[in-house]
């Protein structure tokens, strides 16, 4: 297995490092900031060898000139939006390799939070951009809610066991979220408390695995009654579907001040 590093970037983006030591080998994902991925990379002695974006929000893509400039290397992204420094558009099914880290990755269309978003799935792990945060999920800016519930059950289909990589530190604002919509949740109370020690102790609480996922985060649970019943109440209405609960739960998400 390849090796993981969160680097920080702006406020609360982490910007993934994939290596595959002893090779200098380096390959970036969704670099918003240039700097902050130069300086490791120096530091390290790393050679970057690809640059892998998720979708074309800035604080994704807006490091990539800088890096190119520095050295230039394929960058993969979605083939469905314009991102200009992308010269491999890719889409759902298609695979990225990676040579200098022995890595063939599938491509997954995961629309909703942009309308081309893309996820890249390797052995056990999934670069998921702004679609499935850890306890919560993307706003839906450029899709509908159908198609954006079921990206994140796409994603939700894989192995309990599978790593995912986000890119935000949002845990612990979405776990607080998550909690009001299932305050009776054992398993995302403990998951709650662990989240509040890592970040107090200045660890990240990413990744995080689908089956933790599919214990705690409300976006992934629209068809269990105890989120069905507390959707039904906060719009006064009976939702018959799982499409019809996410849409109510994500509008709640927007709004909420916690």
């Amino acid at each position: 297995m390849p090796l993981f590093e969160p680097v920080p970037a702006f406020s609360d983006n982490y910007v993934w490092l994939i290596t595959d030591p002893p090779s200098p080998a380096a390959v970036i994902v969704d670099p918003g900031e240039a700097q902050p991925v130069l300086q490791i990379l120096q530091k390290r002695k790393l050679e970057l060898g690809a640059v892998l974006l998720t979708h074309h929000h800035g604080d994704h893509v807006g490091g990539v000139d800088e890096l190119l400039r520095a050295r230039q290397v394929p960058v993969f992204g979605p083939a469905r939006e314009s991102i200009p420094t992308v010269d491999h558009p890719v889409e759902g099914g298609d695979f990225v390799p990676l040579p200098d880290l022995a890595l063939d990755l599938e491509v997954v269309d995961v629309p909703g939070h942009t309308a081309g978003h893309i996820a890249y799935r390797g052995p056990e792990f999934a670069l998921v951009g702004d679609t499935l945060f850890a306890g919560g999920c993307g706003r839906v800016f450029e899709g509908t809610p159908e198609q954006m519930l079921t990206s994140l059950n796409r994603l939700a289909d894989l192995p309990g066991e599978t790593l995912i990589y986000c890119a935000h530190e949002y845990t612990i604002s979405n776990l607080k979220f998550a909690r009001e919509v299932e305050p009776y949740n054992e398993a995302l109370e403990a998951r709650f408390e662990a989240a509040r020690r890592e970040r107090a102790e200045g660890r990240p609480t990413v990744p995080s695995t689908v089956a933790e996922e599919l214990e705690t985060n409300p976006f992934l649970r629209c068809d269990k009654s105890a989120v069905v019943a507390t959707a039904e109440a906060r719009a006064g209405l009976d939702l018959p579907t799982a499409a019809d609960v996410f849409a109510v739960i994500r509008g709640w998400k927007d709004s909420w001040q916690g």
